[in-house]
């Protein structure tokens, strides 16, 4: 006998309120079968992926400044908050109200600490126990917006749960042909996002504070996109276009579809064309629809742009994708294609333009590394460049590969170009200066800030924010890599390996102003007119709360 199901829809995944601004928002969820979905009188019909149901609503008519409770309900009946919560209610604050604006970000947080066995040994995630810690505060202390910069699931590091059920799921489709510890498509995808957002803290601070995302390798498989090299080698792999395919369309699910405005989703040909094929047919699956979206994307990544702005008041968020627009050909190596650089550089004009006291650029990758790891990936850059195709390039490509060798430093033209549109901005020569142009960065699995020294001139203090991981570790040996990586001793030896290798140098000059901070860490802006402060706190094995270890002065102001 089937078990009867249940009368009502029920609300698998969210809300997760995503783009705020002073007179709208957008609510994200998953529910379990189609129905219509209401936020505050403004309903959506659910549109159909691979058998699952989501639904984007968005919200208008929403005063400045202004704090909205807020439920959700699916056909008519309330399924959020759920009974008895023990948390305030979700709702949404919009800009444009006093005192500062906060912004929480980090990176990297490996499923949920209640699927991560103890003998992994990793610390408190940093997200719950943020999200326990705000809870307590007034709503005043709350942040504004929280900025996720990569990582946000692993698709090539599972836990043992879910490679359990993934194995179950396999031994009835014998078609796949990924790793067995590494999901295979769309369907695996949502898995994992289960396992991430379904945790009660995680899940009601994703209801209450927008947030904006990006991603990085792990959300595609480790070193995804690290040179030519590596792109030919994975694309043999006869899981490969299943993987890369997967992972795109769960991305612009779960992910970007969030990052858009409503005037940006008004002109999204993909997003009207999936909301086409629900009107006509409520049940007709949108997955060939997006499955097509994202092989174009992998192909031709200038079809798409995960790229985006975030407009804060006095703060702009410009979030740059570091990872899918790259361009690898050896002799042309850029972080971006020339459309998108061209792009970021004009949203920074336009922030200069509009008057905002806080440039902010979000790029998973860091681009100020520690002046070591920098000068090596300089000299491997070099290397494979001017080895190209013979022994000594195979060897440097394999040390690419091996030692991670992928930051902004590794593309060198791209980290001078960006080094030259933040120093123009800090001169002023786009206009009167914001206060600090700060670059926040995760990926690295430890913590630090540094501070741009050279060139001189500059009105605007210049800042690499780097906050890592969430929910993850760094082993030993990292630890130990990156604290050398800062070294003065160090610094020298790699500079004269770089010089030997006629790696060309740059004329920035940074100095670290803080770090490195190692263990389960969340960042935090405090802007305040053209005051700027950057909190951390950290989680390590045996922490019950997050501890304060940074409170640093950005501006002078």
């Amino acid at each position: 006998m089937q078990p009867t199901r249940p009368s009502s829809p029920a609300l698998l995944l969210g809300p997760l309120l995503r783009h705020v601004d002073p007179v709208s928002a957008t609510v994200w969820v998953e529910t379990d079968r189609p129905c219509e979905v209401d936020v505050l009188g403004r309903s959506a019909r659910t549109f159909r992926v691979a058998g699952h149901h989501y639904a984007l609503v968005v919200v208008e008519g929403l005063e400045p400044g202004s704090t909205t409770p807020y439920e959700v309900r699916l056909d008519d009946v309330r399924v959020w908050p759920p009974q008895g919560s023990e948390f305030p209610a979700s709702r949404i604050r919009t800009p444009g109200g006093p005192g500062p604006f906060r912004l929480a970000f980090g990176s990297c947080r490996y499923a949920s600490p209640r699927t991560v066995e103890e003998s992994e040994g990793i610390p408190p995630d940093a997200l719950d126990l943020y999200a326990q810690r705000i809870v307590a505060q007034p709503e005043d202390r709350w942040p504004d917006a929280l900025v996720l910069l990569g990582d946000q699931v692993y698709a090539d590091e599972l836990t043992e749960h879910t490679t359990s059920l993934l194995h179950r799921r396999r031994d009835r489709h014998a078609q796949h042909q990924s790793p067995d510890d590494q999901v295979a498509d769309f369907e695996e995808y949502t898995r994992l996002y289960y396992e991430s957002w379904q945790d009660p803290q995680v899940r009601w601070l994703l209801s209450t504070i927008p947030s904006s995302m990006i991603f990085d390798d792990h959300e595609m498989i480790d070193d995804w996109n690290t040179s030519a090299a590596w792109r030919a080698t994975a694309s043999q792999e006869p899981w490969w276009q299943g993987r890369i395919t997967g992972g795109l369309v769960s991305y612009w699910v779960y992910q970007h579809l969030g990052n858009l405005s409503p005037q940006e989703l008004a002109a999204n040909e993909t997003w009207q064309a999936i909301r086409d094929l629900s009107a006509d047919d409520p049940l007709r699956d949108a997955e060939p629809l997006l499955r097509g979206m994202a092989e174009l994307a992998d192909a031709e990544p200038a079809t798409i742009r995960w790229s985006y702005v975030r407009h804060w008041g006095d703060a702009r968020l410009i979030m740059i994708d570091s990872r899918a627009g790259r361009v690898l050909e050896e002799q042309h190596r850029r972080m971006l294609d020339e459309d998108e650089f061209a792009w970021v550089e004009a949203a920074m004009r336009r922030a200069v333009d509009e008057g905002v006291e806080h440039l902010i650029v979000g790029t998973s990758l860091p681009w100020l590394l520690p002046h070591a790891i920098h000068n090596i990936e300089r000299w491997n850059e070099t290397l494979n460049i001017r080895h190209h195709t013979r022994w000594r390039g195979r060897l440097s490509e394999k040390i690419r590969q091996a030692a991670d060798l992928e930051h902004w430093s590794a593309f060198g033209h791209s980290f001078e170009r960006l080094g030259a549109a933040l120093t123009a901005v800090a001169r002023g020569e786009h206009g009167r200066a914001p206060a600090t142009a700060l670059v926040l960065s995760g990926d690295v699995h430890h913590a630090y800030a540094a501070e741009l020294v050279r060139p001189g001139g500059l009105k605007a203090r210049v800042h690499q924010l780097t906050v890592s991981p969430l929910h993850n570790q760094a082993p030993h040996p990292i630890r130990i890599g990156f604290k050398i990586g800062w070294s003065r001793a160090a610094r020298r030896w790699t500079a004269r390996l770089a010089r030997l290798a006629k790696s060309e140098p740059t004329a920035l000059q940074w100095d670290k102003q803080a770090g490195p901070f190692f263990g389960n860490q969340i960042g935090e802006l405090v802007l305040d007119g053209r005051e700027a402060r950057f909190l951390l706190s950290v989680s390590e094995i045996g922490d019950e709360s997050l501890r304060e270890v940074l409170d640093a002065r950005l501006s002078d102001a």
